[in-house]
C-alpha cells in the first residue's frame, strides 16, 4: 500500500518524500533519470537569505526554512549515515560604496527585529572580519549568520540514503498510488506552459565551477554578484550564471570562464586554484519567481511543488513541511503568492 507517490527526485521531491516518510506514510519516489539528475545535482549550495527589509510572506517562509535547516539535515544525516555537507557558517559581502554602507547599517536594525534574535546581520571592518575576508572598497563588509552552505549532490545522496533506511527507494517507473505530487522541475513547468498556451515558468541555465581549494570552515562569500562557497570536502564552488537564452543546457563556455576570472579578481587568494569540474544545468523558475506549491493546475486531485529557482535547497525543509501537512493532514498553510494561480 502506498500513501504518497512523489514524481521527481530533485531536492523538493526528495525532501517531501523524507518528511512524509518520517510521519509514517508509505512513500514511493519515481524519477526515470534518477535522484539529483537535474539542477539539484549542481555544485554551489548557497543557502542565503533575502535582505532583511520590506518583509513579506516569501521572505518569512524562507527565514523559517533556513532556521529549520540545521535540525532537518542533522536528522537526515543521522538516519542515513551520509553527510549533506551542511554548515551554517554565515556569509561575508563587500560593501562597495557609501550608500551601500548606509543601507547595510539600516538593515542591521531591521534584522534584529525580523530575524527575531535567531541570526544577525552586522557591518564589520575588513580587519574585524578576519583573513578570509574579501577586499572591500569601503573597508567594510556585511556579515550575516543565517547563511549556510551545503553540497547539492551530497545533500541529494544523504536524502536517498535516509529514505532507503525508511524503506523508500527511488525507482524509474511506477504507477500512481495514493496522493500524487509532481516535483518535476523544468519539464513540469513546460507542461503547464504548453497546456495553458502562455509562459507559466521557464528554465534558466546556470554554469558553475568546482575548485580544489581547502578554505576550512569559513563563511561563504558573495562578491561581484558571485557565490563563492567553501565545501566541507576541501573543494570550493563558484557560481553561477543566469542565462535565459541558450542552445545546449549542459554545456559550459566562456560565460563560465568569465565567472571564474571575476571570482579570482574578487578573492585573489583563489588565483591558480585547480578547476576540477565545470557544470551547467537548467533551473526551474516560475513566472511569479516564488516556489509553486499546492493543487496541481492540470491533474485533478494531485499536487505540485516546483519553481525552486536559486532558493530550492534553502526552501526545501519548509516546502516539505507544508506539502506534507497538505497531503497527509489536509492543512493548507501555503502563502497565497506561492500558489500556482500566481503564475497562471
Amino acid at each position: 500500500m502506498v500513501d504518497v507517490t512523489v514524481r521527481g527526485a530533485g531536492i523538493f521531491g526528495l525532501s517531501i518524500a523524507w518528511t512524509c516518510a518520517r510521519r509514517g506514510a508509505k512513500v514511493q519516489v519515481v524519477d526515470p533519470f534518477g535522484p539529483g539528475a537535474g539542477s539539484s545535482g549542481g555544485l554551489v549550495g548557497a543557502l542565503a537569505p533575502h535582505v532583511p527589509e520590506n518583509w513579506n510572506a516569501k521572505k518569512a517562509f524562507q527565514f523559517d526554512s533556513l532556521i529549520m535547516a540545521e535540525p532537518f539535515w542533522a536528522q537526515v544525516e543521522t538516519t542515513g549515515g551520509v553527510s549533506a555537507g551542511y554548515g551554517r557558517l554565515g556569509r561575508l559581502q563587500p560593501i562597495m560604496d557609501e550608500r551601500s554602507l548606509q543601507l547595510a547599517h539600516q538593515r542591521h536594525a531591521t534584522a534584529q527585529e525580523l530575524w527575531q534574535g535567531m541570526a544577525e546581520w552586522q557591518v564589520l571592518s575588513t580587519s574585524e572580519a578576519g583573513q578570509w575576508c574579501p577586499p572591500s572598497p569601503t573597508g567594510y563588509v556585511i556579515q550575516d549568520t543565517l547563511t549556510a552552505r551545503m553540497h547539492p549532490r551530497r545533500a541529494c545522496a544523504a536524502l536517498v540514503a535516509a529514505l532507503s533506511v525508511m524503506g523508500v527507494e527511488v525507482v524509474a517507473e511506477a504507477p500512481d498510488k495514493g496522493h500524487v505530487l509532481h516535483a518535476t522541475g523544468v519539464a513540469g513547468l513546460q507542461e503547464l506552459s504548453q497546456s495553458f498556451g502562455k509562459t507559466v515558468g521557464n528554465g534558466v541555465k546556470g554554469q558553475a565551477a568546482l575548485l580544489r581549494f581547502d578554505a576550512g570552515a569559513v563563511p561563504q562569500l558573495f562578491a561581484d554578484a558571485i557565490h563563492i562557497v567553501p565545501h566541507a570536502d576541501s573543494t570550493l564552488a563558484i557560481g553561477s550564471t543566469s542565462e535565459r537564452d541558450y542552445n545546449d543546457p549542459t554545456s559550459t563556455d566562456d560565460a563560465l570562464n568569465d565567472l571564474i576570472d571575476r571570482a579570482t579578481r574578487a578573492v585573489p587568494v583563489l588565483h591558480g586554484a585547480e578547476v576540477i569540474e565545470r557544470w551547467a544545468g537548467v533551473r526551474p523558475r516560475s513566472k511569479s519567481r516564488a516556489p509553486m506549491l499546492g493543487a496541481h493546475p492540470l491533474h485533478d486531485g494531485q499536487f505540485i511543488a516546483n519553481g525552486g529557482f536559486k532558493i530550492g535547497f534553502g526552501m526545501a525543509p519548509k516546502v516539505a513541511e507544508v506539502m506534507a501537512n497538505l497531503m497527509l493532514d489536509g492543512r493548507d498553510e501555503i502563502p497565497e503568492d506561492f500558489r500556482p494561480e500566481a503564475s497562471l
